[in-house]
């Protein structure tokens, strides 16, 4: 196994190389205010068997989860996603492979938190591969809001019963802003990475014996060769075991995300009744390159519990009422009529290009999504919640002619929305500005408490109704009696 951990830093923020202390395999120094990275590297067999046996009939697979709590972030971890459990999925070819994987994904799911997985044929959604091959072929989303349930999976199969340091080790991962696992065929190996945002970070890392740990502290430097679509760093390195002191480094590499240096808050206008309308509150429009094409795109992820009707998005005029451009994607299928509770696919996820003011300035202005909800189960009292993640809203622009982004060592793809747009895309993204990123309300449902009674009161109606009928048949029957109709004669006229 091979870990890498990365803290990356304000300028201001930097302490002092004499204040770090290498000694062995351990790395120590002072707090340091800065995001922290830590990537694990492995092989199939550091695996648990069942997660073998999964990614051995896998083509790829993404696992991303975000925190409904907000964070700063710096430098190349500027990606956002909507909180909650992300899969992206592509099975091997062969039919074997899928059957199998039926089982396997879904169970594998389920030791993350509280979720309702069927099969990847039932539960997940298609996406589309026609237009960009960087996509994988199935995608699945979950509200799944914290790390309880992996940590203690994880705790069970790496940490002895009594080793105590790996369990607090582990149990820090509660509170990641981000986790990511990724696998594909081709490297056969697969990578898991935790993200802390902007926070106070104790500086104090160790390297088990068989284990190859890099130890980054890193800070931006802006240098003048360095492009649009990169970003240049410079800083100290230590592998542990290996350098007696740490070694100052200066590189730049690409990277399709950045920040745009704008904010944005989402909210349901009340009252929200049935047919919610989120409204995008968005803090300046100003564009974040300058000699670039850039459009300005929010991508919702949509419980099952709520959705967006496309036929109702298809009309210029109406996107021109709320601030939007145009409905660039949305997942297929989407039932417009079915309950909640019936439903196995997870929900869908839709993307839309915002409109925005001619004139650029500092100014904010609002977009409005006008959404469904499906009804809902009943409930005890008549009243259910539903609840919505914050969308991601980022800018795409269009890097220069030739721009390639080849493998940096801090690379994020396989996000939902990357897959949607062209590979020379650069993604800017706004800051949510919040204390939760989850909004929210409440929607009428059947009452259990009040079942009982409107099942006896409509059985009663439909009584009375029937021996109304009956009683109205009897007195015509019984007044004017009943006989057998005489046949008629028809003349027929010639036509002419």
């Amino acid at each position: 196994m091979r870990q890498r951990a990365t803290f990356f830093h304000r300028n201001e923020d930097a302490i002092e190389p004499a204040s770090l202390k290498v000694s062995g395999r351990s790395l120590s120094g002072p707090n340091l205010k800065a995001v922290r990275e830590d990537r694990f590297t492995l092989g199939l067999d550091e695996l648990p068997a069942e997660l073998q046996e999964l990614l051995r009939i896998s083509q790829e697979l993404y696992i991303r989860w975000a925190s409904p709590v907000p964070y700063q972030s710096l430098g190349p971890w500027s990606s956002r996603l909507s909180p909650g459990l992300h899969v992206f999925y592509t099975p091997q070819a062969d039919a074997g492979a899928n059957v199998a994987s039926d089982h396997e994904l879904c169970l594998l799911l389920r030791r993350l938190g509280p979720v309702e997985c069927s099969s990847p044929y039932k539960s997940f959604s298609r996406l589309p591969n026609d237009r960009f091959s960087h996509s994988t072929a199935l995608q699945y989303y979950q509200p799944v809001y914290d790390l309880a349930d992996f940590v203690e999976y994880i705790v069970q199969y790496a940490c002895e019963p009594a080793d105590a340091e790996c369990r607090t080790r582990f149990n820090a991962v509660k509170q990641a802003s981000s986790l990511d696992f990724s696998y594909d065929a081709i490297s056969h190996v697969a990578k898991v990475t935790a993200l802390w945002g902007r926070q106070d970070q104790t500086l104090s890392i160790s390297a088990p014996a068989a284990h190859r740990v890099e130890v980054g502290l890193l800070t931006p430097n802006q240098a003048p060769n360095v492009g649009e679509h990169e970003i240049g760093v410079t800083g100290l390195l230590t592998v542990l075991g290996e350098d007696s002191k740490p070694a100052p480094t200066l590189f730049a590499f690409p990277s399709r995300h950045k920040q745009a240096g704008t904010g944005f808050s989402s909210a349901f206008l009340t009252p929200a009744g049935l047919h919610p309308t989120m409204q995008l509150n968005i803090s300046s429009n100003r564009l974040p390159m300058k000699d670039s094409y850039c459009s300005l795109h929010a991508l919702l992820t949509l419980p099952r519990t709520i959705f967006a009707d496309k036929y109702q998005l298809e009309d210029p005029l109406f996107l021109a009422s709320k601030n939007l451009t145009a409905l660039r994607y949305i997942s297929q299928p989407v039932d417009l009529e079915a309950p909640d509770y019936v439903m196995d696919i997870w929900g869908s996820s839709v993307l839309l290009e915002l409109s925005t003011p001619v004139t650029e300035s500092k100014e904010g202005f609002t977009a409005e999504i006008p959404l469904h909800l499906r009804y809902q189960a009943p409930q005890q009292g008549g009243e259910s919640t539903f609840e919505v993640p914050y969308p991601a809203v980022f800018w795409a622009c269009a890097a220069e002619e030739g721009t390639k982004f080849p493998n940096s060592p801090f690379d994020r793809v396989n996000l939902g929305y990357d897959g949607l747009f062209g590979p020379r895309t650069l993604f800017w993204h706004l800051d949510p500005v919040a204390e939760r990123l989850v909004i929210g309300g409440k929607v009428p449902v059947l009452d259990l408490n009040k079942s009982q009674s409107i099942n006896t009161v409509t059985s009663i109606v439909v009584i009375v109704g029937f021996a109304w009928v009956v009683y109205r048949l009897l007195t015509v029957y019984l007044r004017t009696g009943y006989s057998a109709a005489q046949p008629v004669k028809v003349t027929e006229k010639k036509q002419q």
